[in-house]
């Protein structure tokens, strides 16, 4: 619990205190530790994997810092984390934020998406992530991503799996959602 605490304080002390402008450049070359699980550009192709590319840059600072000061786990993410400076946080939210976002597959069920956009009214998904799900600031953009991922992390929000880093909004949503409305949302959000 200190540990997260440490980290909570470092990312609010990172976040709020002065700070000198990102490299955008520097961020790109440390990225190349990334490309191996969240693709080039920042696009996922693996599984489970969320994409990167137009993540709100404080939303990537933030769950870096909770991953390297043990509030978020990954068994794949800490070492890579462990190797990263406040510097080096900084650039990659930078770079990350400045990609395009992943371009929406085709939607091949309209009616499962029709149900996502009223599991997301329901779950007040907007108020959060904004209307059209580009999310803000440390609030995820989950327009776009990857739809086995979205199911997986809300899953993971409402079995209290994925916890730390104040989720607790998430967990709350989350578990209130069916199954059908779990899958429906993830469906609608992927083919924004």
């Amino acid at each position: 619990m200190r540990l997260a605490f440490t980290g909570i304080l470092l990312a609010a002390a990172m976040i709020c205190g002065p700070t000198h402008a990102a490299d955008i450049a520097a961020g790109k070359a440390k990225a190349e530790l990334c490309v191996g699980c969240h693709g080039e550009n920042g696009i996922s192709q693996m599984e489970n994997i969320p994409s990167l590319a137009a993540q709100p840059d404080m939303f990537i600072q933030w769950q870096l810092v909770f991953y390297r000061a043990g509030a978020r786990k990954n068994e794949q993410m800490q070492p890579i984390v462990d190797q990263l400076n406040n510097e080096d946080i900084r650039n990659l939210g930078a770079y990350f934020a400045q990609l395009p976002p992943p371009k929406a597959p085709p939607d091949d069920k309209p009616d499962l998406s029709k149900k996502g956009a009223q599991a997301a009214v329901g779950g007040r998904c907007a108020s959060c992530h904004l209307p059209d799900y580009a999310g803000t600031k440390a609030v995820a953009r989950v327009a776009g991503q990857r739809q086995d991922y979205l199911v997986k992390a809300l899953h993971d929000y409402k079995s209290g799996v994925r916890s730390g880093g104040g989720m607790a909004a998430m967990a709350s949503v989350a578990y209130s959602l069916s199954e059908e409305e779990i899958e429906a949302l993830a469906h609608y959000l992927a083919h924004l």
